[in-house]
């Protein structure tokens, strides 16, 4: 009885953990670049080799600084939202996960070397990765993803063919 109460929860914590993750899929590596690009500026440049050239728990740390900052930015986002600002309030969350994002997905670039040089990093990483495929899978294999995946390549097709014409 208590098995089958839990199975609706459980598919409810694992569907929004599925989009936090596909979020994140999604932003990682377009924002890594343009963190990047930022970073070829002379004073990040000079920014970035040191953080390149930190120790695995100064790098730990250099990481992890980034969520400790936007807790206070998500938490006046709340409190704007309870004030009836809800719109500015989810516009601040929306914006610091974005950036939030951006940075910590360049700092990981970054630090990923001397991290990996952590036994214990390593093996949490690696069951990080495992269960992140997994759960991308179960996504991937929906209906919903499936059906929005076709939808998205006729869009694509039905663009293309407009232009096409529109070329002609």
């Amino acid at each position: 009885m208590l098995k089958m109460m839990l199975a609706p929860l459980k598919w409810a914590v694992r569907f929004v953990l599925a989009l936090v993750i596909l979020f994140e899929e999604w932003g990682w590596d377009p924002l890594q670049r343009a963190m990047a690009r930022i970073g070829q500026l002379p004073v990040f440049r000079h920014l970035e080799a040191a953080v390149r050239r930190l120790s695995p728990y100064l790098a730990l740390a250099v990481l992890l600084v980034p969520s400790l900052f936007l807790v206070p930015v998500k938490l006046l986002a709340l409190w704007l939202i309870s004030l009836g600002h809800t719109g500015v309030g989810l516009s601040v969350i929306v914006l610091a996960k974005v950036v939030g994002t951006a940075v910590v997905a360049r700092l990981f670039a970054l630090t990923q070397p001397a991290l990996m040089r952590l036994a214990w990093f390593r093996r949490v990483y690696a069951r990080w990765t495992e269960w992140k495929a997994g759960l991308l899978a179960w996504v991937r294999a929906s209906a919903v993803w499936r059906t929005a995946r076709a939808l998205k390549l006729r869009l694509r097709r039905l663009l293309r063919r407009s232009e096409a014409r529109r070329a002609q």
